[in-house]
C-alpha cells in the first residue's frame, strides 16, 4: 500500500519562502503522476501543482511563476518551492499520487488520484 507523508509546513510572513516534501514508500511507480493540492478552510481542494512519469509539469495560475514542483532522482520524493508567498495561500497542503496514469497525469482534479497524505498546514501572515 502506498504511503505519502508531507512535511515542510509552517508559518511564515508573506514574500517568504517554504519548501514542502513528500516522502513516497510502499511500492510507487515511476510512472504514476504526483500532485500537490491544498484546501483552505471552507473551501474545496484545489489543484496547486501535478508532475507526470515525463516530468510534464502544471500549475494553477495562482501559483505560476511562484510555486516550483519536483522529485528526486528516484522518485521517492516530492517536493514543493514556494517563494513569494501570500496570505492567501494560507491552506493545508496535500501530497497525491495517481497510480493509473501510466507517464501521463490522467486529470487535474482530486477524483484522479487514489494515494494521499495526511497533509501539512503553511500559514501566511500580511
Amino acid at each position: 500500500q502506498v504511503q505519502l507523508v508531507e512535511s515542510g509546513g509552517g508559518s511564515v510572513r508573506a514574500g517568504g519562502s517554504l519548501r514542502l516534501s513528500c516522502a513516497a514508500s510502499g511500492g510507487t511507480s515511476s510512472t504514476y503522476c504526483m500532485a500537490w493540492f491544498r484546501q483552505a478552510s471552507g473551501k474545496e481542494r484545489e489543484r496547486v501543482a501535478t508532475i507526470s512519469g515525463r516530468g510534464t509539469t502544471t500549475y494553477a495560475d495562482s501559483v505560476k511563476g511562484r510555486f516550483t514542483i519536483s522529485q528526486d532522482n528516484a522518485k521517492t520524493t516530492l517536493f514543493l518551492q514556494m517563494d513569494s508567498l501570500k496570505p492567501e495561500d494560507t491552506a493545508m497542503y496535500y501530497c497525491a499520487a495517481d497510480r493509473f496514469s501510466f507517464d501521463i497525469c490522467r486529470g487535474l482534479t482530486p477524483i484522479y488520484f487514489n494515494f494521499w497524505g495526511r497533509g501539512t498546514q503553511v500559514t501566511v501572515s500580511s
